[in-house]
């Protein structure tokens, strides 16, 4: 036999991993799936039940990280008898899943609040909202009331980047509160525009890196310059 009839010979035995079984966890790779696949054939049950620890024994030494894990145990069983394609026969010492428990899907989540309005104002605002008026009238109130409409020109300006009148946080405030604040009648004013922006500019800063911030650093680095390379061996 040539040399290329055995490299020909050798070629055609290879495995591929498309020609392969799916791995149901591939994290453990192909040689612990072997292992279940010989556990689950095997008749004696107690046999079965020493394959199986011996298992669940490399399988914990393949993840060391997870020892302190709260039910590290119960999840590695879980996951022998997902390997087996639940297949797998043998005395469990927690309650061995089953295929439709495993494939449940949780219940869909629903949000605090849908489809929101006005989203620059953001759901703590109504709740603040909703808090003042479940208030009886006070002085408390009324404070509250005015915390309330100047955070939400601080949030209108935030996100807009703009001018706004007084008027427009009162008629928003109005419609929120499903039109029991009502402001347009008082006589306090709201913070000054240029304020809540010097605030807003203040906040944004602090995420800034120091040569930003700082325009002393900034200058310096203008001024500094390359020094030149100077080669030991030119005479």
């Amino acid at each position: 036999m040539t040399h290329n009839e055995k490299a020909h010979d050798i070629v055609h035995v290879l495995e591929y991993n498309a020609e392969r079984p799916h791995l149901m966890i591939p994290e453990y790779g192909r040689h612990l799936q072997k292992l279940i696949d010989q556990a689950t054939i095997i008749e004696d049950r107690e046999e079965r039940n020493k394959a199986a620890r011996y298992i669940i024994k490399v399988m914990g030494s393949l993840n060391p990280h997870l020892r302190d894990v709260l039910d590290f145990q119960h999840k590695l069983w879980d996951q022998l008898f997902i390997m087996s394609n639940f297949k797998l026969e043998v005395d469990s010492p927690y309650p061995i899943p089953t295929r439709e428990v495993i494939n449940l899907k949780p219940e869909r989540l629903g949000y605090p609040q849908k489809f929101p309005k006005y989203r620059f104002y953001g759901n703590n605002i109504k709740y603040m909202i909703d808090v003042a008026n479940s208030w009886e009238d006070s002085e408390l109130k009324s404070a509250l009331i005015k915390v309330i409409a100047n955070h939400m020109k601080k949030s209108y300006l935030s996100w807009n980047k703009d001018t706004v009148d007084d008027k427009a946080i009162f008629d928003h405030l109005l419609e929120l509160s499903g039109g029991r604040i009502d402001l347009h009648q008082s006589s306090e004013e709201l913070l000054n525009t240029s304020d809540l922006m010097r605030t807003n500019k203040k906040v944004s800063n602090k995420n800034m890196p120091l040569i930003q911030k700082n325009p002393l650093i900034k200058k310096n680095n203008k001024n500094i310059k390359a020094k030149p390379y100077k080669n030991n061996n030119q005479k």
